[in-house]
């Protein structure tokens, strides 16, 4: 892989994660807190990502695989997403929020998949080379993370939490810039059967079909994470300022484990992709479990390592499998269907779920954290259980 090359792929994956990193993490604290919304009202907002990406991923690949240049595709997506953010930090109401952040999210979750599919189709050895550039995902929201501190900090003020919305329209703006000086990725399927159809087909494979299946569980216990991390360390004292830089701390992990050891473990001669994606699982699993044992501030920020840890080896070894396993003509699709299955269905059933859990886990607006997040490690233990047995 040439420097340019490098240099171009890497910049591409940290601005896709450096627009979701700037509002995905804290966004629910300005929900919960200065707009006084719901935990229902909020889940549904955090579900807009989750039901676009059952819809758009999959239109997407489908015309980066038949028609038109993928990177064409991502700068469209980013440049409108650019003005709906802008719009959706000026709005207070919920039903006009969930609607503003719908339509943004059916733009930003097309370009998911197809930010893979492209890397994926210019890399000669995936397996060594992706990691070099998956380590800007988790370096992205990091650095946005301790961005977006470092900027409340230096007001003394969270204001209304509506910067992080802004922060990631003035990135998308650059995303834009870097989407069409990418090389050439023009479609690849010649033939005249449906890319989509043939992603799917591909859970023909019993061990296939339990991947996807899990995939779809345990990435939908994401959603508890991402809802109730921020107001759960406000409950213990931590600084709303401080909170994006603790959580920050999961990104730092994901980073060193997506350099030094992603490509080690999933090698079939050390723990292979079984092994890999199941210890991922299992460590949002024990994330979970320290959630719930109400252990100190100092605990719960330094276990954000975990949730580092899962998404390297659940998620990105997950894609890495999808990459290795799919063929290369259908390629979008196949990405396109794992983000369905985890991004998707998974988050969109997660979410609601994790809603119920805070509404119904709560008096006076006080969480009883032991039992909201005893569900999403209960679901994530039978997901392990199911990787070790069947997969």
């Amino acid at each position: 892989m040439s420097t340019t090359l490098y240099m171009q792929l890497s910049a591409l994956m940290f601005l896709e994660y450096a627009v979701w990193g700037a509002w995905m993490p804290v966004l629910a604290a300005r929900l919960l807190g200065p707009l006084q919304m719901t935990g229902k009202q909020t889940g549904w907002i955090y579900a807009t990502l989750p039901l676009a990406s059952m819809i758009s991923p999959l239109f997407g690949g489908w015309l980066a695989d038949k028609y038109v240049d993928t990177g064409h595709i991502l700068a469209f997506c980013h440049g409108v997403g650019v003005v709906l953010l802008f719009v959706a930090a000026k709005i207070k109401k919920f039903s006009t929020m969930f609607l503003v952040m719908l339509v943004y999210s059916m733009l930003f979750g097309a370009t998911i998949p197809l930010v893979n599919s492209l890397m994926f189709s210019h890399l000669t050895d995936a397996a060594k080379q992706a990691p070099n550039i998956f380590i800007w995902a988790p370096v992205a929201w990091s650095v946005i993370g301790m961005a977006l501190t470092g900027y409340r900090n230096l007001r003394k003020a969270e204001g209304d939490g509506s910067d992080c919305l802004k922060f990631a329209a003035l990135l998308s703006i650059a995303m834009m810039v870097i989407c069409l000086m990418q090389p050439a990725t023009p479609p690849k399927g010649t033939g005249s059967g449906s890319p989509v159809l043939q992603a799917i087909g591909l859970m023909s494979d019993p061990k296939f079909a339990v991947f996807i299946v899990t995939s779809m569980v345990v990435a939908g216990m994401m959603q508890f994470y991402f809802l109730g991390t921020a107001r759960f360390m406000g409950d213990l004292g931590i600084s709303g300022k401080n909170i994006p830089a603790a959580m920050g701390i999961a990104q730092a992990a994901q980073a060193l484990a997506t350099f030094f050891l992603l490509g080690l473990l999933f090698d079939d001669k050390m723990l292979g992709a079984k092994w890999t994606i199941t210890l991922g699982a299992a460590s949002w699993m024990v994330l979970y479990l320290i959630y719930m044992l109400k252990l100190p501030k100092a605990v719960i920020v330094v276990s954000q390592v975990f949730h580092g840890l899962a998404y390297v080896f659940f998620m990105i070894a997950g894609q890495m499998y999808v990459g290795k396993v799919a063929p290369k003509e259908i390629a979008g699709s196949a990405q396109s269907l794992i983000i369905l299955v985890t991004v998707g269905i998974g988050m969109f059933l997660g979410t609601p779920l994790a809603g119920w859990a805070m509404d119904k886990f709560s008096v006076d607006g006080k969480f009883n954290w032991t039992k909201v997040f005893a569900v999403p490690m209960l679901l994530t233990l039978a997901g392990v259980l199911a990787l070790v047995f069947a997969f």
